[in-house]
């Protein structure tokens, strides 16, 4: 992927700005924007076509010759897929520049809407998965939580971590990743650990990893 301050701004950003509120007073995007973003759920990139006005990845010309896309355009795809899906019928932001996959699963982890055995099930499988296809199955589920519970999340972010899934080497600093957030609460029977203000707060504090 281009370095950051070289990427055009994704869609998500249009809307929200960096602080995590709506850049618009209408607020979240359109609808109908969210339902082509669904859509992508689980369908290849560039085979939606009303998914392909949100697009912002360059365009590999010699791939597109042949009928294909680049591993950003697929990265992308899956991150407006789910970024539509978390945004559904929620009236405040899912995005939230910061807030990382793991630091939102935890939160998730410790909401008690769910059983944590469940959480740890789900968050062991997308972490354990190989294949990008696999890796967005499990996330699907997730990020519906995270939608029950009203966590946001860092899509510049997801969509980072979905594009560095597709190499062995890239995968495996972006599952370390996950794992050091998802794990640093202080005890296990902490619920509300002192770095868990409102939802969008990153503020690190040093703990205890758990196995």
């Amino acid at each position: 992927m281009p370095p950051l301050n070289d990427r055009p701004p994704r869609y998500w950003s249009r809307y929200i700005a960096a602080d995590g509120t709506w850049r618009r007073k209408e607020g979240r995007p359109p609808g109908e924007d969210l339902a082509a973003m669904r859509a992508g759920l689980g369908r290849e990139a560039g085979s939606v076509p009303a998914l392909w006005p949100h697009y912002r990845s360059p365009v590999d010309d010699r791939l597109a010759r042949r009928g294909q896309v680049s591993q950003e355009q697929k990265a992308e795809h899956a991150a407006l897929a789910l970024y539509g899906l978390h945004q559904q019928s929620r009236s405040e932001p899912m995005h939230r520049s910061g807030v990382r996959l793991g630091q939102a699963l935890r939160r998730l982890h410790q909401s008690g809407k769910f059983t944590q055995e469940a959480v740890d099930r789900r968050v062991n499988a997308a972490a354990g998965a190989t294949q990008v296809s696999a890796l967005l199955t499990h996330l699907r589920g997730l990020i519906t939580q995270l939608r029950t519970i009203g966590q946001p999340i860092d899509y510049d972010q997801l969509m980072a971590d979905i594009y560095a899934w597709q190499r062995p080497d890239t995968r495996q600093r972006a599952r370390r990743r996950w794992g050091l957030d998802y794990y640093r609460w202080s005890r296990p029977d902490e619920q509300k650990p002192a770095d868990d203000g409102p939802a969008g707060s990153t503020t690190a504090t040093t703990t205890t990893t758990t196995s």
